[in-house]
């Protein structure tokens, strides 16, 4: 029925459902996926749902939803988007490869070309209906002319490709997955604006992907040691394969299986120059052969089709309520992605695809959970940290920070409220010493004393200005000089040390 489908043994099904059974499949998948790129797990997450996708549905009224998922990647250069891009097609059972500077709308599409010897017109599929049913890698998206990019709008909502032309109505299936990598319209991503205006591209298109991550080459000294020593890593596995070595660990198992071996192995033996160190508590990471990855996403792509339960409809409802809440209230810019309709149906789409992951014949709340951490970090671009572990815990920190001012605000009004009353008791009798010891009775700290003159608003627009200043610097610490240098920049009035 399916191109390349592969051949199950009894075998294979058990450890499928094995797999499925863990608590970590998807992590296990996407760390499977390519070995040899280091970090992007989310990203490697997000292509493992791609290619098991949603469900497709076409209504008695003839409206059509789309089950695939198009996922987009705007980074610096060597960040390892092309090398995700040439993972995906060694995985997915039908993929076909193009480059944006290659391509045009015609190639993409469909073209009517003129039979040679006969003279009759016929029509020439391009590259997205030659991948229906399967998924199209569009490297240098950006390099795509303006008309080209136009050309496949209709074909990443609606998944067809209409023609009209020298006499010739066709409308061709092109359901297909796209995955697009893109530099930003500067060649390199600048921290100092929006997500938005980085990409260069309309929202119409936009808002067609599901996911767009912001994949950026950091400078941390800690990511930069690891990356280097897992480059190392796979360049002296490699060495060793290449040099015709087959017993190492049994580790030819990487790369291609034979395909008479029904029952081929599910995970890759241990080798110490492709699984790196233990992990943190002494096991050994994972990691699926090939050819049984290929098995288990062809298998849960095909054996299930879960249905939405009702705490799943409740549960995706409220979380699309507070994304678009979210992106109204957000400034600078907000996340990558606009928040639209397409967005719910997004969420959808990826908690569909996770219950296929897990097997499962209804998508569980649990499934709408993992599927929003996938959307989150691609809306709002957390792989600026590359560690989720970081980053939760700077989201925690902010957030602590945040509750301590709200409650030295609350206190210093308190303050202020008791001081009037005191003052209205004694009237103007009450003396310099008296107010001092009602202001100590408060137990206030120097700095809110000092601070107690300044107005709510003059507080809003200090927040609202060094708040948007860290954003856009991606900054978690800030000296006192750097803020004051930056609130008297930008204020309409002059803040003063004490007041800072």
């Amino acid at each position: 029925k399916e191109a390349n489908a592969p051949i199950y043994a009894s075998e294979d099904i058990r450890n499928i459902k094995k797999i499925a059974e863990r608590e970590d499949t998807l992590e296990l998948l996407a760390n499977s996926l390519a070995p040899s790129i280091y970090g992007h797990l989310w990203i490697k997450k997000a292509v493992i749902l791609l290619m098991l996708g949603g469900i497709e549905k076409n209504l008695k009224n003839g409206t059509h939803l789309r089950g695939d998922i198009n996922m987009m990647m705007v980074g610096d250069p060597s960040v390892a988007k092309s090398q995700l891009l040439r993972a995906i097609m060694n995985i997915a059972p039908l993929a076909i490869s193009t480059t944006g500077r290659g391509s045009s709308g015609v190639g993409l599409t469909a073209a009517v070309t003129s039979d040679q010897e006969t003279g009759e017109r016929r029509l020439e599929a391009g590259a997205m209906v030659l991948a229906d049913r399967g998924v199209i890698c569009i490297d240098e998206f950006d390099k795509m002319n303006d008309q080209d990019r136009v050309a496949i709008h209709e074909v990443m909502e609606q998944q067809t490709v209409t023609i009209a032309k020298a006499g010739i109505h066709a409308s061709l299936n092109a359901r297909c997955s796209v995955v697009a990598a893109a530099n930003p319209i500067y060649g390199t991503y600048d921290r100092s604006l929006t997500p938005t205006k980085n990409i260069g591209l309309p929202d119409s298109l936009l808002s067609r992907f599901d996911l767009l991550f912001i994949v950026l080459d950091q400078m941390d000294p800690e990511i930069d040691g690891q990356i280097s020593e897992h480059v190392l890593r796979m360049h002296r596995y490699r060495s060793v394969l290449d040099g015709g070595d087959g017993t190492l660990d049994g580790s030819s198992q990487y790369g291609r299986e034979e395909e008479a071996d029904a029952g081929s192995s599910v995970f890759v033996k241990f080798n110490r120059m492709l699984h790196g160190k233990k992990t943190e508590r002494g096991r050994k990471r994972d990691t699926l052969t090939i050819s049984f990855l290929k098995k288990y996403i062809h298998y849960a792509k095909h054996r299930v089709q879960p249905d939405l339960s009702d705490e799943a409809s409740e549960h995706i409802a409220t979380a699309y309520a507070e994304l678009r809440n979210a992106n109204s209230n957000a400034k600078g810019g907000g996340g990558t992605l606009p928040i639209t309709a397409r967005t719910l149906e997004t969420i959808i789409r990826l908690s569909t695809a996770h219950a296929k992951l897990k097997l499962s014949r209804t998508v569980s709340k649990s499934d709408v959970e993992a599927a929003l951490k996938v959307l989150n970090f691609a809306i709002y671009h957390k792989e600026l940290t590359e560690m989720e572990d970081r980053e939760q815990e700077r989201e925690r920190e902010l957030e602590r920070k945040r509750k301590a001012e709200h409650d030295g605000h609350n206190n210093e009004s308190a303050g202020l409220s008791r001081r009037s009353k005191t003052r209205s008791a004694h009237g103007a009798e009450t003396t310099a010493e008296d107010a001092t010891a009602e202001a100590m009775e408060v137990d206030e700290p120097p700095a809110a004393q000092s601070a107690i003159n300044i107005s709510p608003e003059r507080i809003e627009a200090f927040d609202s200005i060094l708040g948007q200043h860290m954003r856009a610097n991606h900054l978690d610490v800030i000296s006192i000089p750097d803020i004051e240098r930056v609130i008297n920049a930008e204020a309409a009035t002059r803040y003063s040390r004490p007041e800072i």
